[in-house]
């Protein structure tokens, strides 16, 4: 009875993966917890093994409910750093192509391909990275006017 009462106590302290994968952990927690309590009636205990343990249905609803989420947070932690790989290795991209402009060039014709390659009717318009950089140059011109009160000319 009293290695019932142990084996309750214990296992409801750990969650389910800890119970299916640390079973010899918990077997000598236990061994140690029965043959302390029973070394003072003489009996010695050498050997305490786990098997064949069945939970009430409420307790075991409850562990595989645990598992579950720590199974969800596990797959989140995975999915973001994921995620944070991906957008470090987007920006060391990104700074290579402004380093560069024929990378650049060249991505776009490899975008075209793939987007020709396809049986649709996908129109693309092509805008040299030179009229993108004087558009950008002409904004930030116009924004310095702004915020400097200077009157702009039309």
């Amino acid at each position: 009875m009293m290695a019932l009462t142990s084996l309750g106590n214990s296992i409801g302290q750990h969650d389910l993966d800890e119970v299916l994968q640390e079973r010899d952990k918990i077997n000598g927690l236990l061994r140690e917890n029965i043959a302390g309590s029973t070394l003072a009636w003489g009996v010695e205990v050498e050997r305490f093994e786990m098997k064949d343990v069945e939970l009430p249905q409420a307790m075991q609803e409850v562990m595989a409910m645990q598992a579950q989420a720590i199974r969800a947070k596990r797959a989140r932690i995975i999915k973001a750093e994921a995620e944070l790989e991906a957008s470090k290795k987007l920006a060391d991209a990104a700074q290579q192509m402004a380093n560069n402009p024929v990378a650049v060039a060249l991505r776009r014709m490899q975008m075209v391909t793939e987007v020709g390659a396809e049986n649709n009717s996908t129109t693309v318009l092509m805008i040299p990275s030179d009229f993108v950089s004087l558009s950008k140059s002409l904004s930030e011109c116009l924004r310095e006017q702004k915020s400097s009160g200077a009157p702009s000319k039309p």
